[in-house]
This record gives C-alpha cells, structure tokens and sequence, in this order.
C-alpha cells in the first residue's frame, strides 16, 4: 500500500486500540435481546407461509426490477402497495424507497434550497446528517427534545425552515414531544419531517397516525425493516411532493427498484399486524415486567428499546460478554455512534421473550454492575 493510505490503516489502528473497530460478525446464538424485530415478524412461519403462497403463485415477483422506477423498474405492484400504504397513513401519498436510509438520503438532499434552514434533533439518525451534507441548506441542531431551544432557534430565522425529528429514539429509546413540536412547527410555518422507523408496529401505523397529526406533519418516513420484518421504506407526504421527488431527487432516480417480492412483503407485513393485534400488547407487557426490574434506562416507559448507559468503554465490554456467555444477546454502543461518556447497552424487547427470560437478563445486569463495581 503507497505511503499516502496509510491514514486509513492508522485510522484503524486507532480503533482497534481504542476496542471501538467494527467488524462483520455472524449471528450470535443466544437469546434475542439485540435486533429491532419488535414483533417477531421476521422470524413468524405464519407470515412466511404467506409470502411463500404468494411467490408459488407468482413466481415473478422474486425477479429483479430490471432498472429504476422511471425507466423499467415500474410495476402495479409498486403502485398498489404505494396507494394502499397512503391509504392507511391517511396521508394523499406514499413514495416507496429500497430502504429507510435512501429514504432519508432522498427527502432531506432534494427539498431545502440553499435559501433554507434544516433545524435537525441533535440525535437524529445518521442518515439525516449524511444526507444534509448533500443539500444546500443550513443545517443547525437543537437538543434533544428540547423544545424551548427548538422555539429559540426558530425565533431567529428567516425563510423556510425544516423541523427533522424522530418519534422513537433508536438509541435513546425515548419518544419525541410529537404534539408540542407539531404545534411550534405550525406556530411559525415550519415543514415538520418525522421519521417513524422504530414507531411503526410498535405503535400500530406510528405515532403520526396514533395522535392524527397528519395535517401537521409535512412528511413522514416510515421503514418497514424492524416491527415489520421486512425492509424498504416510504415517505408519507402530499402529491406536490411525491411528484417533485419523482423529478428532482436523485437518490430515486438514479436507483434499481426494488424487486415486487420486496412491496409484497410489505403489504403483507401490514395485513398480519392488523390481523394480530396481541403481538403489540404482548410486547408493551414485556416492556413493563422489564422496566419492574429497577434497571435505569433514560427511554419511555413504552419504548421496545431499553438502553443502559454504562460510560465506561471497558465496564461496557465486560457486561456485553458476560451476558453473552449466559446466552444473553445483546448490542454495545460505543463512541462516536453515540457521544463519549454516554455509550450503552442497547436492549431490545420483544413480542415473543418469555417472562423468564426477561427476569434472567435483569439479574444477570445487576450481578454484572455489582461484580464491576466491587
């Protein structure tokens, strides 16, 4: 390797020492108490029997799109499964994305003008600030949840302003004051964008959808790889703006659509949780025999993600093996993901955890805070 990469393997180095590198891993076998599949849905043999109905009837829907949807990738299923999902959103039109991060990418790069202000939550997903770097706008950010310095910021604005949020935290676990921060967007004619990736099926069709906010809500993103075990995603918005994206925004443009197995499954997915409605009120029971255990998480008491924060890079890899070597899985978050001195377990519930099994994970993170701290 030429003397001028070096930087890339000193780069490396940096975080092998620092034991932060990241590396491709099989699954771990164990109890899942780590992935984003809320409701089992990725994992559900009934929901897989349908799918695979649906493929023995319609082989073609495993072939690929053949280019984007503006060149051949176009298809009825495309469509349908766009109108459909509009239709339960209660929002005039839904635009279907390969992912939740091309979605992000697409609606924040191609709608704020350099004549713009992108006023983004601090901690906002990573694909929202990749995707301000390629907008013109200024991007400025607020704290988290905090909508006094939210109001303040917007107090000394000029022009169109963007509002980026979460409802559900994916780190953090907590929610968003969707209600408050709709009102203060509308206050001072801002554009609220919400993203509702790890709402949606834990909160039904979201949190938008649940509080009716959608005449407040200027665009919603809604991605189907977590509570719906599937993947791919939507922006929820009005037909000026499904008709814009379509026009001017790259990263739809310029991308192979998805194969139809893909918005298949999607609807699919949508129907079960309808049909299903006990894996929701399953999960919120789980949620509330863990947060019974006395564990301090900074997350929303109906939240799937119970992050513990252990600051300390070293208390944290001790307590994710220890639990691993119990059988227990479960996911570290070390700096820069998320700020130095805030790194945490991040732990998932789910619909199909046992109360044994939750009981079992709370014991064995107190024996694991009592041994690193003795």
């Amino acid at each position: 390797m030429p003397d001028r990469f070096q930087h890339f393997q000193q780069a490396l180095n940096q975080r092998t020492d620092a034991g932060t590198l990241r590396t491709l891993r099989s699954k771990p076998q164990g109890i899942d108490f780590y992935s984003n599949d809320y409701l089992g849905l990725a994992q559900n043999e009934e929901l897989q029997n349908i799918l695979l109905k649906r493929v023995i009837d319609q082989p073609r829907l495993l072939s690929g799109s053949t280019g984007s949807r503006l060149i051949s990738g176009n298809s009825p299923e495309a469509e349908e499964t766009e109108k459909y999902i509009a239709t339960i959103h209660h929002y005039p039109s839904a635009l279907l994305f390969p992912s939740g991060y091309n979605a992000n990418l697409a609606l924040f790069s191609t709608l704020p003008t350099r004549h713009d202000t992108l006023i983004v939550d601090e901690n906002i997903h990573r694909s929202v600030h990749d995707a301000c770097r390629m907008s013109h706008a200024r991007k400025l950010k607020f704290r988290h949840n905090d909508i006094r310095h939210l109001e303040e910021i917007l107090q000394k604005q000029s022009g169109l302003c963007y509002i980026a949020i979460e409802s559900l935290y994916s780190m953090e676990g907590d929610l968003a004051p969707l209600k408050e921060i709709a009102a203060i967007a509308a206050r001072y004619g801002a554009a609220l964008i919400v993203d509702e990736a790890h709402a949606l099926g834990v909160f039904r069709h979201g949190l938008v959808t649940e509080y009716q906010l959608q005449h407040q809500v200027f665009a919603a993103v809604v991605t189907y790889g977590k509570a719906f075990g599937a993947h791919g995603a939507a922006i929820l918005s009005s037909e000026l703006i499904k008709k814009y994206m379509i026009n001017f925004s790259s990263p739809f443009i310029y991308t192979t659509s998805a194969q139809d197995m893909q918005w298949t499954s999607i609807r699919s997915s949508y129907d079960f949780i309808e049909n299903y409605p006990q894996l929701s009120v399953q999960l919120q029971k789980n949620i509330r025999i863990f947060r019974k255990q006395g564990l301090l998480s900074p997350s929303s008491e109906k939240s799937p993600i119970q992050p513990i924060v252990i600051p300390d890079n070293e208390k944290l890899r001790k307590t994710h093996q220890m639990l691993l070597e119990k059988g227990m899985v479960t996911y570290p978050v070390y700096s820069p993901t998320v700020k130095a001195g805030t790194e945490r377990l991040r732990i998932c519930l789910h619909s199909f955890n046992t109360e044994e099994e939750i009981l079992k994970l709370a014991e064995i993170l107190k024996q694991c805070k009592d041994e690193l701290n003795n």
